[in-house]
């Protein structure tokens, strides 16, 4: 049984060229589109869909928390949690995510080719895609190939970069055009429906997650005054509620749920135990907030530590390595539920950030409250009694913007639980939930601001490497910051 995998890639020119991927478990339905106008839509969304889900598990596990203190690792070979990053981790994301955004413009393009009435659904669904692997590639490199990218197969091997405003501008506009195309078709035929497997073909599914994506992506660049993401999340919440269906529930939230059947199984299936959580322990920080609330979600996340739930130090120095305490638990190797891309709960604290900073006019408590509770529910779990009014928990109206921001990501922070690396571009973005520091930090213990752009990209598309190394103010470095950061 084999999970989901992609060819390997020599060189930058492939991944430029985009050339779409094979794998062993879709290969019935997946067909190449550079040889053939027979991949339907239908045959790349789930290879597609679940390659960059598997991919995103595990840059996750390897760096994702470490940098933002989920876990830390025992193993003195990786240092992510020091802060120290290498420039060859920055080659496995952009070859993989541009590999599957190829994919998913391809989707969109052979459904406008075969100009079936069901297939604008199909059209809107690779949109939504379009805009998540594009705002993942971004918000991780900052200027990058966008408008020229994936177009190998019209001669452009050496892409020129895009600033990151024109990206976000673009994306903003396929949510929009991907919401209207969503309103005015059909769900999926009966016959293609389990071939969709976030959705199963719900065409106001699909939608109310794409729109959604758009809350997040509007709150992820609302530092820049010039995009006057106020009003447009105003009218998506409020003015035109109606135009713009949001998730309304746990159940509408978008995850790949894993099975432990190939080929929808989870980038940790085939792991060694040991592999999975072997050097790894959760920090004191992450346990120590699951131990104030009592949270029920320790007892899913976590094992015991001489009976009790503990962590250990992040950033500890060189030659220091403290002894692991509490570790994932095995059963996380296989769990659906990681299989999470942007949930109910996510929404609710994007709009408790909204109401506070005025876009809106519910009350954040109102939101920040439905997000504690089913961040909570979402798992499974039932939320203890009186947990919304517990002290470390509840919703302070006379705290300052800045306690009650804390408040909001600090929850939102475990709502984030292994998806991709939202927990860092939140923390980049608002320097909430505040973190200790270890004393073993390096990079002059200052958070890493994004990756560099990788190796090959430098050595295959210099020109145009260099003008984006420029264009962002340089030099190519973890502590230049994209520009909605700045």
């Amino acid at each position: 049984m084999n999970k989901i995998k992609i060819l390997a890639f020599a060189t930058f020119l492939a991944v430029a060229a985009g050339t779409p991927s094979c794998n062993q478990d879709f290969d019935e339905m997946n067909v190449n589109p550079n040889t053939s106008r027979a991949a339907t839509p239908e045959s790349l969304l789930a290879p597609a869909l679940h390659n960059v889900v598997v991919n995103n598990l595990d840059r996750a596990l390897r760096i994702g928390n470490e940098l933002m203190q989920v876990h830390v690792t025992t193993n003195n070979s990786r240092e992510f949690h020091r802060y120290n990053i290498r420039p060859s981790e920055s080659d496995f994301m952009w070859r993989n995510w541009y590999l599957q955004l190829t994919n998913f413009r391809d989707m969109y393009e052979s459904a406008a080719f075969t100009q079936q009435p069901a297939y604008k659904t199909y059209m809107g669904m690779s949109l939504i895609l379009d805009a998540w692997v594009t705002s993942l590639i971004t918000d991780m490199y900052g200027d990058v190939p966008y408008f020229e990218a994936n177009k190998g197969k019209e001669g452009i091997l050496t892409p020129k970069f895009d600033k990151q405003q024109a990206i976000y501008t673009d994306l903003f506009r396929k949510l929009e055009e991907a919401n209207k195309l969503l309103s005015e078709t059909t769900d999926l035929p009966d016959e293609v429906k389990p071939l969709d497997p976030l959705y199963n073909g719900s065409m106001l599914a699909w939608r109310k997650f794409g729109n959604s994506m758009y809350l997040r992506l509007l709150m992820r660049v609302s530092g820049r005054p010039e995009m006057n993401v106020g009003d447009k999340i105003k009218d998506i919440v409020e003015t035109s509620k109606a135009k713009y269906p949001i998730m309304e529930s746990n159940a509408e939230s978008a995850v790949l749920r894993f099975t432990t059947t190939p080929p929808l199984t989870s980038e940790f299936f085939n792991y060694r135990d040991l592999d999975f959580n072997g050097d790894k322990g959760y920090t004191d920080f992450f346990i120590n907030n699951l131990n104030a609330w009592t949270d029920p979600r320790r007892e899913k996340w976590a094992t015991l530590a001489g009976g009790t739930y503990m962590g250990i130090q992040s950033g500890y120095p060189i030659g220091q390595t403290p002894e692991r305490q509490s570790y994932p638990k095995i059963e996380l190797k296989n769990e659906p539920l990681l299989g999470n891309i942007l949930n109910y709960a996510e929404v609710q604290f994007i709009l408790a950030e909204a109401a506070l900073r005025g876009y809106v006019t519910t009350p954040a408590k109102t939101y920040y409250d439905k997000g504690v509770e089913n961040a909570i529910t979402f798992w499974g779990l039932a939320l203890p009694a009186g947990h919304l009014e517990k002290e470390d928990v509840k919703w302070n109206e006379n705290e300052t913007f800045e306690q009650k921001l804390e408040a909001i990501h600090l929850q939102k922070y475990y709502t984030l639980f292994f998806t991709d690396f939202q927990q860092w571009y939140e923390y980049r973005r608002t320097g909430h939930p505040i973190l200790p520091t270890g004393s073993g930090l390096m990079n002059n213990g200052q958070m890493p601001s994004r990756l560099r752009y990788p190796i090959n990209v430098q050595a295959l598309n210099a020109a145009n490497y260099q003008a984006a190394v420029a264009a962002m103010g340089g030099p190519d470095d973890i502590n230049t910051k994209v520009w909605w950061d700045q």
